[in-house]
């Protein structure tokens, strides 16, 4: 595990699990949100983005954190292990509800209000990118380790398995 994928749908806690994983591996950590957004709400040119994110996919160690299904493949082929936070829509539309007002690290801005077109944007997740994200996924599950949480419970446990065994090492 040297070059980590943490995709899923917004709200599934991507952003938090990386930050874990980061802390428990050292691996550097890259929010693509931080890539592609501006500080004032804009975004990037699809071409700077593009160069920013082949930029971070050179180095040998990295974690990536976000979903972004554009750019997907191209991390895929650099990548070595994926996490895939398949959480319940219901869950990840609450859970962006709840961050609306905090600061984060993994955002130029902090939301003030929820953004309903983001919220049917997240519901949209399993019917307009998840099918996207799995015949990717199966494309690369040759070469690419493939970890699956269905929960924020599952994804807990790996990472505190994962801690004890680093911690033993």
């Amino acid at each position: 595990m040297k070059r980590i994928l943490v995709i899923g749908p917004s709200g599934a806690g991507k952003s938090t699990f990386a930050r874990k994983l980061r802390d428990i591996t050292n691996l550097p950590l890259t929010y693509i949100d931080m890539l592609f957004h501006n500080a004032d709400k804009t975004t990037k040119t699809e071409e700077d983005f593009i160069a920013l994110l082949s930029e971070k996919l050179k180095d040998d160690e990295w974690i990536i954190e976000g979903d972004y299904t554009n750019s997907l493949e191209m991390r895929l082929a650099r990548c070595d292990t994926v996490f895939m936070l398949d959480f319940p829509i219901d869950f990840c539309l609450q859970s962006a509800k709840n961050r609306v007002g905090e600061k984060r690290e993994d955002m130029p801005w902090t939301e003030e209000v929820f953004d309903e077109e983001f919220g049917e944007w997240i519901k949209k997740y399993p019917s307009e990118r998840l099918p996207k994200v799995n015949a990717l996924l199966e494309k690369f599950s040759d070469r690419v380790k493939i970890f699956r949480f269905k929960t924020r419970g599952e994804a807990d446990i790996f990472l505190e398995n994962l801690k004890r065994e680093t911690f033993f090492k």
